[in-house]
C-alpha cells in the first residue's frame, strides 16, 4: 500500500515538472507589420538545438496544437538581439528582413533561453578567432551539451558562479575578457569591477597591449580593445575612474576610444589635447593637488561631452557628473582657504603694470573662481562671498565696467549677479557706503551702453534685483532707492525721451532723420529702449510713492509714451504695457494725472492706427480698457469714452468695446437724477456765489478748449436729452462735441 501511494507521488511529480517545463517554454511568436503592428503568429514551445541540415544552432518553435512550425531562426553572433522587460526576447532577422520577439509565459523561461544564445554568441566568437571548435551534435543533446561547454570553459568562475579572478590581460584573451566585461548581471558587474580594481596589472598591460596593436596597425584588435574600455566605463566604478582619469593612463584610455568600429575614420583625441588644450595659468597655484584636479576636471568634461556622449547611460553620465562637481568642490575650497592666494590676486588686478592681456586672463579666471563656488555648501558659499567683498571685490568689479573690452566687461556683470543670487545685501551696502555712489552710476549707464551680445540685458537683471523691494533688509533698504531717483531716475526717462521722434514726425519718417538716438548723438537699439521701459515698469510695482512723486513732478509718463512714436511695434507694445501698469496702481492722483494731462491719447492713437490688424498691440489696449471697466475706475471711464468715442467707434463690434460703452452709459444713469435738478441753474448759482475773476477764467478756460464756447454742464443737459436706443436695448449718449471732463466734475 506504501509503496503505491510512493509510485503515485512520484508520477505526480513527474506531471508537475513536465508542466512546469511546458510553461516555460511557451511562447508567443510575433512578426513586425510594416505599419508598425506586431502581428501574432501563433503560440508553441520553443526549444534551442541544431536546425536540420545545418551545423549551427538555433531557436524553434512547434504550435502547441498541431506541432506545426512556426518559427527556426539561426542564433549568430551579431549583437541584434534584445531582453526587454522580464519576459521578451526581439531581434532583427536580416534574412528574413524583419523584427521577430518571442513572448514567454514565464519569466524563467525566458531567463533560460537568453542565457544560452548568450552562451551561444560567446562560442561562437571563440570559434571564429580558433579558440574554441564546435562539432555538430544530435538535437536531443544539444542544450546539455552547451551548458558543459560552457562550464568547461568558464574556468575562472566557481561552483556558486561568482568569478574568481579575470583571465590574463593577453592578446589571446581579449575576447573572453570582452565577454565578461559586457555580459552578465549587476552582481556580476560589480564582481569584475572589483577585480579590476584589485589587480595592479589590469591596466598597465591594457595599455601595453593597445600600444602594440596600435604600433601593428591591428585594427580588428584595436576595434576590440575599444569596446573593452568602453565596457569597463560603463561599469560605473568609482575607484576604476580613479585609474582611468590618472596622469598614468588617461592618454592611453583616450588613445583606445578613437578607434571606435562605428566611426569610419580614427579620431584625434590626443592630438587635440596635446597640441591645442592649454593649461593657462591667469595666477600661480602652489598647491600640486589642486593642479591635478583642475586637470582631470578637464579629461572628465572632454570624455563625457566629446569622445563618448551617445554611449554613456544616464547612470554613469551622473557619476562623471558627480566626479566634476566633487573636484570643482575641492579646487575652490583648497583656493578659498588660502588668503595669500586671494591678497596676491587682487593685487595684481590692481596693478596698472598687468597688461591687457594677462588682466582679461585675471578677470576670466576670477569669473570662473566664483562661478565654481556654487559646488560647494551654502554655508560655504556665503562665507567665501563675504570674505571676497572683505577683500575688495566690488572695487575690481567698478573698474572691470569702465573697461573698454566687452569680454572683460561682461564678466564683471557675471560676477555681480552671482553676488547677488547669493546676498543682495552685500553690493547694496557697498554701494551705500561708497563714495560718490559710482558703482550704481556705472551700472545705469551700462543698462543704455551698447556693448553687444545682449549685455544690456545683464544690467538690467543686476538693477532689478538690487532695487527688489521684497528681499530689501536692513538700513540700506530705503538709502539705496532714494539714490537711485535722486540721482538716475530721470537719466533713464530722458534716454527714452530724447530717442523718439517728436510729435509733429510720423513713425515713418522717423528713422531717417536720425530719431532713435540720445542726446549725444549716439543711435540706442531698440532693445535697450525696451529694457529701460521694464525697469520702469518694474520701479512703479516696487516703489509706488517713490515713483509717483517724480512722475507727477516731472512729467515722466509723457516722456515715456513717446514710445508710441516709435516705429518699432514691441516698443510701442512695451508703452502700452507701461500705462497699463501705471493704472493697475489704481492711485487716484496718477490717474488723474493721467486725465489732467490726456495721456491716453497716444495709446488711443495708435490702436486707431493699427486698424484690425490681430496682433499685441491691439491686443494690449483692449485689456487695458477691460481692465479699466472691470475695477470700475469711474474717472478713466468717462474720460475715454467722452475724449475719443469717435474713433473708437470703428472698433464697436468688439465686445469689450461694447461693455465699456454700458459701463459709461450706467454711469450716466445712476447721476441722471442728480444732475437733472443741478443743471438748469447752473449758471445761476454761479452768478449768485459771485465767482472770483480767477475762478472765472478757468471756468471759460475749460469752456474754451473743451466745450468751443458752450457751457459744460448745458451741453451734457442736452446730451441726456438727445439719448438713443442701441441695438442691445440700452441707452447711447451722444456724446458727439462734449467735454470729457463734463461728467467728471459732476460724477465725482
Amino acid at each position: 500500500m506504501a509503496e503505491q501511494e510512493r509510485r503515485d507521488a512520484e508520477a505526480g511529480g513527474d506531471a508537475t515538472a513536465a508542466t512546469h517545463t511546458s510553461n516555460m517554454q511557451r511562447v508567443k511568436v510575433y512578426r513586425l507589420a510594416d505599419g508598425g503592428r506586431w502581428d501574432d503568429q501563433g503560440t508553441g514551445h520553443v526549444s534551442i538545438e541544431y536546425i536540420e541540415g545545418s551545423k549551427e544552432l538555433g531557436l524553434t518553435v512547434l504550435d502547441e496544437e498541431d506541432n506545426e512550425t512556426l518559427l527556426v531562426h539561426n542564433i549568430t553572433s551579431d549583437d541584434i538581439y534584445r531582453k526587454q522587460e522580464e519576459t521578451i526576447i526581439s531581434w532583427r532577422d536580416h534574412e528574413a528582413a524583419t523584427d521577430l520577439a518571442l513572448s514567454f509565459q514565464e519569466a524563467a523561461g525566458c531567463s533560460y533561453i537568453w542565457e544560452h544564445i548568450c552562451g551561444i554568441q560567446r562560442n561562437l566568437h571563440f570559434s571564429n578567432l580558433g579558440a574554441l571548435e564546435v562539432g555538430p551534435r544530435q538535437a536531443s543533446e544539444s542544450l546539455e551539451a552547451s551548458r558543459i561547454m560552457h562550464s568547461n570553459d568558464d574556468s575562472f568562475c566557481s561552483a556558486n558562479g561568482e568569478f574568481r579572478e579575470l583571465p590574463p590581460v593577453e592578446l589571446s584573451n581579449l575576447p573572453f575578457i570582452l565577454k565578461t566585461v559586457l555580459e552578465g548581471g549587476i552582481s556580476d558587474q560589480i564582481r569584475v569591477a572589483e577585480l579590476i580594481t584589485q589587480d595592479r596589472d589590469f591596466f598597465p598591460k591594457l595599455v601595453d597591449m593597445f600600444r602594440m596593436c596600435e604600433d601593428l596597425e591591428n585594427l580588428d584588435d584595436l576595434h576590440m580593445i575599444f569596446k573593452l574600455v568602453k565596457g569597463i566605463i560603463l561599469l560605473n566604478s568609482p575607484s576604476i575612474f580613479d585609474k582611468i582619469f590618472s596622469d598614468e593612463f588617461i592618454l592611453d584610455i583616450i588613445g583606445a576610444l578613437e578607434y571606435d568600429p562605428e566611426v569610419p575614420r580614427v579620431q584625434r583625441h590626443r592630438a587635440f589635447l596635446k597640441d591645442h588644450v592649454v593649461f593657462k595659468e591667469a595666477i600661480h597655484i602652489e598647491n600640486i593637488s589642486v593642479v591635478s584636479k583642475i586637470h582631470q576636471t578637464y579629461r572628465i568634461g572632454y570624455l563625457k561631452d566629446v569622445i563618448l556622449p551617445r554611449i554613456l547611460d544616464d547612470a554613469t553620465l551622473a557619476s562623471l557628473n558627480n566626479m566634476i562637481h566633487t573636484n570643482n568642490a575641492s579646487v575652490i575650497s583648497l583656493l578659498k582657504d588660502d588668503a595669500l592666494f586671494i591678497r596676491q590676486l587682487f593685487s595684481r588686478m590692481r596693478s596698472s603694470d598687468v597688461s591687457m592681456e594677462s588682466k582679461r586672463e585675471l578677470v576670466l579666471f576670477l569669473h570662473e573662481f566664483c562661478t565654481l563656488s556654487k559646488s560647494l555648501p551654502l554655508v560655504q558659499q556665503l562665507r567665501l562671498f563675504r570674505d571676497l567683498s572683505g577683500e575688495g571685490v566690488f572695487e575690481i568689479i567698478s573698474d572691470l565696467l569702465q573697461s573698454h573690452d566687452r569680454k572683460i566687461v561682461s564678466a564683471g556683470t557675471d560676477i555681480l549677479i552671482l553676488f547677488l543670487n547669493q546676498d543682495p545685501n552685500l553690493l547694496r551696502s557697498y554701494i551705500v557706503q561708497q563714495e560718490g555712489n559710482s558703482l550704481l552710476g556705472l551700472l545705469v549707464k551700462g543698462m543704455v551702453t551698447d556693448f553687444g551680445e545682449e549685455m544690456h540685458c545683464q544690467f538690467l537683471e543686476i538693477l532689478r534685483i538690487l532695487m527688489d523691494s521684497f528681499t530689501m533688509s536692513g538700513a540700506h533698504r530705503d538709502v539705496i532707492i532714494e539714490i537711485f531717483y535722486e540721482r538716475h531716475l530721470d537719466y533713464l526717462v530722458d534716454v527714452i525721451a530724447s530717442s523718439c521722434p517728436p510729435r509733429s514726425i510720423s513713425r515713418s519718417t522717423s528713422n531717417s532723420i536720425g530719431a532713435g538716438r540720445n542726446a549725444g548723438g549716439h543711435r540706442i537699439k531698440p532693445e535697450i529702449l525696451l529694457n529701460v521701459c521694464e525697469l520702469l515698469c518694474f520701479c512703479v510695482v516696487h516703489h509706488p510713492y517713490k515713483i509717483k512723486c517724480n512722475f507727477l513732478m516731472n512729467n515722466a509718463i509723457e516722456k515715456i509714451l513717446a514710445l508710441t512714436r516709435r516705429r518699432e511695434k514691441f516698443l510701442v507694445v512695451a508703452a502700452v504695457r507701461f500705462m497699463r501698469t501705471i493704472i493697475s496702481r489704481n492711485d487716484e492722483h496718477l490717474i488723474r494725472h493721467v486725465v489732467k494731462f490726456n495721456l491716453l491719447k497716444p495709446i488711443i492713437d495708435v490702436f486707431v492706427e493699427n486698424g484690425d490688424r490681430y496682433n499685441m498691440l491691439h491686443s494690449g489696449v483692449l485689456e487695458l480698457l477691460e481692465y479699466i471697466r472691470k475695477e470700475n475706475i469711474k474717472t478713466l471711464v468717462i474720460y475715454v469714452t467722452e475724449s475719443f468715442w469717435d474713433q473708437l467707434t470703428k472698433f464697436e463690434h468688439f465686445g469689450s468695446i461694447q461693455a465699456f460703452k454700458l459701463k459709461y452709459q450706467q454711469y450716466l444713469e445712476s447721476a441722471e437724477p442728480r444732475l437733472s435738478a443741478s443743471v438748469p441753474d447752473v449758471r445761476k448759482k454761479a452768478e449768485q456765489r459771485g465767482l472770483e475773476k480767477e475762478e472765472e477764467d478757468y471756468f471759460n478756460k475749460d469752456s474754451d478748449e473743451e466745450d468751443s464756447g458752450s457751457g459744460r454742464r448745458a451741453k451734457l443737459a442736452q446730451n441726456q436729452h438727445s439719448k438713443a436706443k442701441v441695438p442691445n436695448g440700452s441707452e447711447a449718449d451722444n456724446v458727439e462735441g462734449t467735454s470729457r471732463y463734463s461728467s467728471i466734475d459732476n460724477l465725482r
